[in-house]
């Protein structure tokens, strides 16, 4: 068996240009989330910032994508990491010599989601395209490993940068990293000319790009299912937050433990990804099994004493870590590479609206409901979705994960 070279002159720049950027987007995120309640001494202004982000996500993709599938994904890439150093300058440069001001806080935070999410869709779009033929599974558990150890790495250096430096020179200092990944994704060579739309765009050819996506995803089952699946499996948080906060004998310090544990559960599934070779036909069998142990852990967590809680949110974090390697790298190589940008912005849309219709019907049931119940239903309520999304349309679900490089081509 031929071994295929993952580490490429391109794959090795994108992973640094997402590396120095994520390091500044730990560390400036951290600032931030201090720097509202510092000055406000509001939760609910500090909530109203972080809704006001989602909007992005929920619009703009949808918007950009038709876009982003007839022009080079690298302009938008580049461009947005380097629009991102120049608004985080400002805000930074503005912090030094001026008091905060809270409704501009709101308006460039908005910029920056737009900014996000735009750079975001481009990534995912454009990584598939710097992988290897034949190495997906690795290049996207490098990918899923890079964000938990540099937060692991990264968030208690941003609390020292805080007290030491202030939030306007860690803005600063995340502005140049974001210039650093700019320059760096410059030098990612692509070859998009044939993606090239030299003609007038107009609404009309927006719409048509739209329909085209749309019909797309109405003859793909298989990937609505997955897609619709992925929208009811999170939304815990907040009951997570109240029943450590309320419940006797807990405390926030041992939630806080949880992401470590998962940090640890994450890393060794993304480094067996990049092992271990699933094979094609295991694929689907793998996942269905890794969704139905992951939302039975969730539907007994909180009834478990406090070691086994440790121990069943690091068993989740490596199952996580496998199931999300595996689906990313079958997904983004079924998808045909002309629709990859307005699928992955649907996919995205689906997402956000999901998890946010989802927690809140979760905090609502937590109003109502002990906390243990209300986990072990909403648990519940994804193994069911499992059942009939991934399970109950099992060869449309198979025909995505089992897909082979032959395949796509």
């Amino acid at each position: 068996m031929k071994t295929v070279k993952l580490w490429t002159r391109n794959f090795r720049l994108v992973i640094f240009a997402s590396a120095i950027g994520t390091l500044g987007a730990i560390a400036g995120g951290f600032a931030l989330a201090f720097l509202v309640f510092d000055e406000t001494g509001s939760t609910l202004a500090s909530a109203l910032i972080v809704a006001i982000q989602l909007l992005p996500y929920l619009l703009l993709p949808v918007l950009i994508a038709p876009l982003m599938d007839r022009l080079p994904r690298k302009s938008f890439l580049v461009a947005g990491d380097a629009a991102n150093a120049v608004l985080l300058a400002g805000m930074g440069i503005w912090l030094l010599f001026f008091d905060f001001s809270y409704v501009g806080y709101l308006a460039v935070s908005l910029l920056l989601a737009c900014l996000g999410a735009v750079d975001e869709l481009a990534f995912t779009s454009i990584y598939p395209e710097l992988i290897p033929e034949g190495a997906e599974q690795k290049g996207y558990a490098v990918s899923s490993m890079l964000y938990p150890v540099l937060k692991v790495i990264m968030t208690p250096l941003a609390a020292i940068l805080l007290d030491t430096l202030g939030v306007a020179w860690i803005l600063i200092a995340q502005s140049g990293f974001s210039l650093a990944a700019a320059v760096t994704e410059s030098f990612i060579r692509l070859d998009e000319t044939e993606r090239k739309h030299r003609e007038p765009y107009s609404l009309r050819a927006w719409g048509n790009d739209i329909r085209e996506a749309v019909q797309y995803l109405k003859k793909e089952r298989g990937l609505r299912s997955i897609y619709g699946y992925m929208a009811v499996t999170s939304g815990f948080s907040p009951i997570l937050v109240a029943f450590f906060r309320t419940f006797p004998g807990f405390t926030a310090a041992m939630y806080s433990a949880f992401s470590v544990v998962e940090f640890v559960g994450r890393s060794i599934g993304s480094a067996m990804q990049y092992r271990i070779s699933i094979p094609e036909k295991k694929r689907y069998g793998f996942a269905f099994f890794v969704y139905q142990i992951y939302e039975a852990m969730d539907m007994c967590l909180l009834w478990l004493p406090y070691p086994l809680m440790l121990v069943n949110r690091g068993i989740c974090g490596f199952l996580g870590s496998n199931s999300a390697i595996m689906r990313n790298a079958a997904v983004q190589r079924y998808i045909p590479e002309k629709l990859r940008s307005r699928i992955n912005a649907c996919n995205g849309v689906l997402l956000t609206a999901g998890a946010s219709i989802f927690s809140l019907l979760m905090g609502f049931l937590g109003e109502i409901a002990d906390y243990r119940l209300c986990v072990t239903i909403g648990g519940a309520v994804a193994m069911l979705a499992c059942w009939l999304l991934i399970g109950g349309r099992r060869a449309d679900v198979r025909k995505v994960y089992e897909v082979s490089d032959c395949d796509t081509e």
